[in-house]
């Protein structure tokens, strides 16, 4: 075999290409690179490398075959190479993963669901909505796409559709996708920057940060329905019930079981799973909360559902968008902003705002979310038996029937 560097050009190669010979032989371009060429003229493209010094036997690895690859493409596989055994890798190994990466590519909608089966599933409360805004808006138009080959325009195309009609939900998507995007990165399951450069303006619009609390009035108001227990399907008197009292998130008595509940230590304990910031959060029950617990679960126990039915985010957001029209209330508010008025009206009776936000299920800030792992669960409860003594009156106001005394429907 002739030495040298670079001793092949085009020119050679396709001088010796198809012209037979007597016998196989083969001609070095230097760096390990090399072709053989057979009998009938036929030229195929090696890299000859060793794993364990001059004494260990040489590897002879196949790259390719002239003129599907030429003599730059050789080069660039044999510079490939060189560098996994720079990287003390096996370029044999190396070769066979790039070769399947490159015939059967991850598609954007298997990056995606790579995202939620190994992160989203176990962190994310509402993955089900995750799901279905990913069936309707991103995998009709490009979840076949090789996710290399989606480009920022394409992804930017079903942005654009949503933004019409939706562009709160657009960003909301979007920031999801980019976080897919970012884990399967980060994890080498497959690489692409296509979001990197853009942020929610771009695509849609930022969810407005409200306001909205609800004033001793208008909470007198909605508390005296649920009490009376008949200006709602009981499924929505209890959930308000709960919500109301507890100040959690829908979605957190929406999916609660009956396991969540200790009625021996009187707690709740929302698990991971079900909670918005992938941490439990334990609750302890009031005292005049105890007697409707009771009640409800001798209804609902043998469905294991706290509600005794499972009913979708959106038909329960939906519902409660327009609950403040039933009560001839000039602003409108939803079911969220009753987490606004528990935690407003806490703080208004001198409840200590780091108790507050462990209601509330909110991370605790800094250093204290490390070392103080205290779930102050006697403030809580007293925060929690005040603030049922707050609705006893505010509602009231507004009606003489006696607040949590054995009101079966809620």
């Amino acid at each position: 075999m002739a030495g040298g560097l670079n001793k092949l050009t085009d020119r050679k190669l396709k001088a010796i290409h198809g012209v037979p010979c007597q016998k196989p032989y083969k001609l070095s371009d230097g760096a390990g690179l090399l072709i053989r060429v057979s009998a009938k003229g036929s030229i195929s493209w090696a890299f000859k490398y060793r794993l364990g010094g001059r004494e260990s036997e040489a590897i002879i690895l196949t790259l390719g075959k002239y003129p599907d690859m030429g003599l730059k493409q050789a080069r660039d596989s044999r510079d490939k190479c060189r560098n996994w055994l720079a990287d003390g890798k096996d370029p044999r190994l190396q070769l066979n993963l790039t070769m399947e990466e490159s015939l059967k590519p991850v598609t954007v909608q298997e990056a995606i669901e790579y995202w939620i089966r190994e992160y989203a599933e176990d962190n994310r409360a509402n993955v089900e909505r995750h799901k279905a805004e990913l069936r309707k808006h991103i995998y009709p138009y490009i979840g076949k796409m090789a996710l290399s080959d989606c480009e920022t325009r394409y992804w930017l195309g079903c942005f654009d559709r949503m933004k019409k009609k939706t562009p709160v939900a657009a960003g909301y998507v979007f920031q999801m996708c980019k976080q897919a995007l970012k884990f399967c990165r980060v994890r080498r399951y497959a690489v692409s920057l296509a979001l990197e450069d853009l942020s929610i303006p771009d695509v849609g619009k930022k969810q407005a940060k409200r306001d909205r609390v609800l004033s001793d009035k208008e909470a007198g108001d909605l508390w005296s329905a649920i009490i009376d227990g008949t200006r709602f399907m009981p499924y929505y008197t209890n959930l308000l019930k709960v919500a109301m009292v507890f100040g959690c998130r829908t979605q957190e008595i929406r999916l609660s079981e009956w396991n969540e509940w200790d009625m021996g230590a009187w707690v709740w304990t929302v698990p991971k799973t079900h909670s918005k910031g992938g941490e439990k959060i334990i609750r302890p029950v009031p005292e005049a909360m105890r007697h409707f617990i009771h009640e409800l679960y001798e209804e609902n126990k043998s469905t294991g559902l706290f509600l005794g039915e499972l009913k979708g985010s959106e038909a329960v957001s939906q519902w409660g968008r327009t609950l403040y029209k039933r009560f001839d209330h000039a602003e409108p508010w939803t079911l969220h902003d009753l987490r606004r008025t528990l935690a407003t009206h806490l703080n208004n009776m001198g409840i200590a705002p780091h108790v507050v936000e462990q209601l509330l299920g909110h991370s605790m800030p800094g250093v204290m979310a490390i070392y103080n792992r205290s779930v102050y669960l006697p403030e809580k409860l007293d925060a929690l038996n005040k603030w049922c003594d707050r609705l006893n009156i505010i509602g009231d106001n507004n009606s003489k029937v006696i607040l949590f005394k054995g009101c079966k429907n809620g």
